[in-house]
């Protein structure tokens, strides 16, 4: 196996980040994935997150990397390996603003030795593990290839032998009279620790310090500089071993080994994320994913970002299934305001994104399809620089997402034309419904008129459920059924003794 990308196995993933920021808007996705980097690196991981895949070998990839890290062996090895990697980058990146030459180059050689240990370790970590990916199987050959190489070896043993070198290095600074003067330590005895032995007999107890742990600076002073040159000029065969050493190794980091400490951090930042969720009982799935069969099944789905705010509210999750088979293509959603259509269209477009990105998916079980985009249309509130109303504002997006479209795109749609007349509404919606079912589509729409849930054979009735004992409790489970919008009107007219015949026995 030739190992090129823990995120591809073809040639270097392109991060395009295409994904229309409407829809990712729309569906909280930008809100997910600002809430799953949050912890790492966002500017490295989120172009990842934000790069959908269309190819199901690629996809079936990734899901077997992030099941070889459900073992928590596997899992700390790897986020150990990162760790180290992340902290090597941070040394070379120091390395590029520092002034002072031996100050620099010592702070390479510690990059340096580190990158050593971390492969070294990461390589005892992964030998006799179960895996099972072909990524992750593949990057276990390449770097055990790669540190049994006399290259590796050579790097190895150069810096700790230059390590070695610096370690032995003793001088003695002495100051005097607002000067000082450095030179090789000769026996002398150390002051500090004579203060601290002075003062050691007026400890009373083990009082916790008050002092102020001042933060550990990666730079010098011009003063420390100057101390550092004259330690050079006493000590010159030591630097100039170190001076070789960055001269041989100025890039010691192997390019695929590198990509892959950063790509890594992918699963571990999904899968801490989940993390939460899973001790919480909540379920997730590796989804099957089809390019061409329409037919889509969910059981126990739910808003992953509704469900992190909930969490940390410690509130419950609703789940929902979502079942669209034979000529079915339109799930059309109605119901009360408040009790969970725009919750249950958002999960729709939440699933199949992330199912897109190879991660496991926030549901008991899914059967989804392999899109080409998510089109989503969401209420806007109207902006005075377009100079249009929200009615106008409407119709011109909902034609250039419909210009977009291919039979392989999905549709959100949530409340669309509520500013305009009922029969108005309707017409529109209708002609749009027609559209959508010419292309082939998958669809959800949220919308207040219940009769585009019985077009024809393609759409299909949801509808957001009340307590039929307490109309006014939302159970935010949306189920199939015909839509009944006058039924809940009635029942609130019934709990408030609002309906006709109430109204005419009180008149009478």
């Amino acid at each position: 196996m030739t190992f090129r990308s823990i995120l591809s196995h073809q040639n270097k993933m392109q991060w395009t980040e295409d994904f229309p920021s409407d829809s990712l808007s729309d569906l909280n996705l930008d809100l997910l994935i600002d809430a799953i980097t949050e912890t790492e690196a966002p500017d490295l991981l989120k172009p990842f997150f934000r790069t959908p895949l269309q190819e199901i070998d690629l996809i079936h990839y990734r899901q077997d990397v992030m099941r070889d890290l459900e073992n928590p062996a596997l899992l700390q090895g790897i986020k150990t390996f990162a760790k180290g990697m992340t902290r090597v980058e941070r040394y070379l990146s120091m390395v590029k603003k520092m002034t002072y030459d031996a100050h620099r180059k010592g702070w390479f050689l510690e990059a340096a030795l580190i990158y050593c240990d971390t492969l070294s370790d990461q390589v005892r970590a992964l030998s006799g593990l179960p895996l099972k990916s072909r990524g992750l199987r593949s990057f276990r050959e390449y770097v055990t290839a790669y540190v049994n190489s006399p290259a590796f070896h050579t790097l190895s043993e150069e810096a700790r032998k230059v390590k070695q070198a610096l370690s032995e290095i003793v001088y003695c600074v002495t100051i005097q009279s607002g000067k000082f003067r450095v030179k090789r330590y000769e026996g002398e005895p150390d002051y500090s620790m004579e203060v601290e032995r002075i003062f050691d007999k007026f400890k009373q107890g083990n009082d916790p310090s008050h002092l102020v742990k001042l933060p550990d600076p990666s730079g010098m002073t011009h003063i420390e500089a100057k101390i550092l040159e004259f330690v050079t000029k006493l000590y010159p065969k030591p630097f100039a071993l170190l001076n070789e050493f960055h001269a041989r190794h100025a890039r010691f980091m192997d390019e695929i080994i590198q990509t892959f400490g950063q790509e890594i951090r992918f699963y571990i930042a999904y899968l801490d994320f989940i993390a939460d969720f899973k001790k919480e009982g909540l379920p997730f799935c590796y989804p099957t994913l089809t390019p061409d069969a329409k037919g889509i099944h969910v059981k126990d789905g739910y808003d992953l970002f509704l469900a992190h705010v909930l969490l940390q509210k410690g509130e419950s999750v609703v789940t929902n299934d979502i079942s669209l088979k034979g000529p079915e293509r339109i799930l059309v959603v109605t119901g009360p305001n408040q009790g969970g259509k725009t919750t249950y269209a958002r999960m729709f477009g939440q699933l199949h994104f992330l199912a897109s990105l190879g991660c496991p998916v926030p549901a008991r079980e899914a059967r989804l399809f392999l899109f080409d985009q998510i089109l989503t249309h969401f209420e806007r509130e109207e902006d005075i620089r377009n100079l249009r109303g929200k009615f106008e504002d409407d119709l011109i997006r909902m034609r250039q997402i419909l210009d977009q479209a291919s039979s392989r795109s999905l549709f959100v749609i949530n409340e669309i034309f509520a500013s305009t007349s009922l029969q108005d509404a309707f017409l529109l919606s209708r002609e749009i419904l027609t559209r959508l079912m010419a292309l082939d589509v998958l669809c959800v729409w949220v919308t207040f008129i219940d009769e585009l849930s019985s077009l024809n054979e393609k759409t299909v009735s949801m509808v957001a459920s009340v307590d039929p004992k307490e109309p006014t409790r939302r159970t935010f489970k949306v189920v199939r059924k015909p839509a009944d919008g006058l039924a809940y009107a009635l029942s609130l007219a019934r709990k408030y003794g609002l309906t006709y015949q109430d109204i005419k026995e009180r008149l009478s």
